[in-house]
């Protein structure tokens, strides 16, 4: 575990930390012995992307396809994530925060903190994919490669909507955090996949169907990991990913990326839908962009990402 403190970090709402404290954790060969890849982690995630307790072991690690015997990863805890440091680290006025603001504090933790000149590849997944898209709009030539897996770089209407519904019932539930994982994990799955899985079959013991007393399991394990005031500032992250804010347009904000682009979606993903990212592709196509589209086929909707390992693995070994 690493820790490295930004002083006077000042966020694109205007308001102002005195002494921002960032924790990261580095995996594989020491840093400046060989190539650097920075794992952005999703909404509910951490910096402890591989080793026993990882939870992207499947593609991070000895032998692995992100091989820690061959790079140097370094991941960034989102301030205010809980997974490090104190009470006195959580954000509480999480509505003045937007994406924007990580992706500078990472860069700076790459740029200024490690003093990193060029890096291999950035790799996000789901918000931590929107803010990779951030971070290379902010340092456009600090990456070989932007790899962006089950995001986009904007939050779309849909997107909007459902941070909204997920902020009322953060703000009215009785047990805030545990409902909004239920909804959470509704839109991070697909009917196809509930159908599968459970076939509208009962549990034997509490006579609920098998689907109910899945999403009530997700929603209490995360209640005993999480707290809700991080989960307040993930929702709002998510919410403001926007590379074309204040930069015009999309086209503008990609212009002066260097970078290969790879970005990863999900045929059934209903949260960041392949759609969006098609089009994505077209117009960096059109920008003369370097940029190399794949999909997982997978019923398992936005989550495939993390169930789908020899189909990320395969796209991955293009890169990696």
């Amino acid at each position: 575990m690493g820790l490295f403190v930004i002083e006077d970090f000042t966020t694109s709402c205007g308001v102002r930390v005195p002494a921002l404290r960032v924790y990261y954790q580095t995996f594989g060969l020491p840093l400046g012995s060989a190539p650097v890849v920075v794992v952005n982690h999703a909404f509910t995630g951490n910096s402890e992307v591989a080793g026993e307790k990882g939870w992207w072991g499947a593609a991070i690690g000895d032998h692995k396809v992100i091989d820690t015997l061959k790079y140097t990863v370094i991941a960034f805890n989102i301030p205010g994530n809980g997974y490090m440091g104190t009470e006195a680290d959580m954000i509480t006025n999480y509505q003045h925060w937007e994406a924007i603001d990580v992706a500078r504090i990472f860069n700076y933790g790459l740029q200024v903190h490690f003093q990193l000149q060029q890096i291999f590849a950035l790799v996000g997944c789901s918000l931590g994919g929107g803010i990779a898209w951030e971070m290379a709009a902010l340092a456009p030539e600090l990456f070989q490669h932007l790899v962006i897996v089950a995001a986009d770089w904007k939050a779309t209407d849909w997107i909007i909507g459902n941070c909204l519904l997920q902020e009322q019932i953060l703000k009215n539930s009785n047990n805030p955090l545990h409902d909004a994982r239920l909804h959470a994990m509704l839109c991070y799955r697909t009917p196809l996949s509930l159908k599968m899985k459970f076939e509208r079959t009962t549990h034997a013991v509490s006579q609920l169907y098998n689907v109910e007393s899945w999403l009530l399991h997700h929603g209490e394990k995360l209640h005993k990991r999480f707290s809700l005031t991080a989960y307040k500032l993930m929702n709002q992250l998510v919410k403001t990913i926007d590379i074309s804010r204040e930069r015009g347009s999309f086209a503008a904000a990609v212009a002066p990326i260097t970078a290969k682009i790879t970005i990863i979606s999900t045929d059934s993903d209903l949260y960041f839908v392949p759609q969006e990212n098609r089009d994505t592709v077209a117009e960096l196509q059109e920008l003369g962009k370097e940029v190399n589209y794949y999909e997982i086929h997978s019923v398992h909707g936005h989550d495939a990402f993390l169930i789908e390992h020899p189909q990320l693995e395969y796209f991955f070994r293009n890169i990696f």
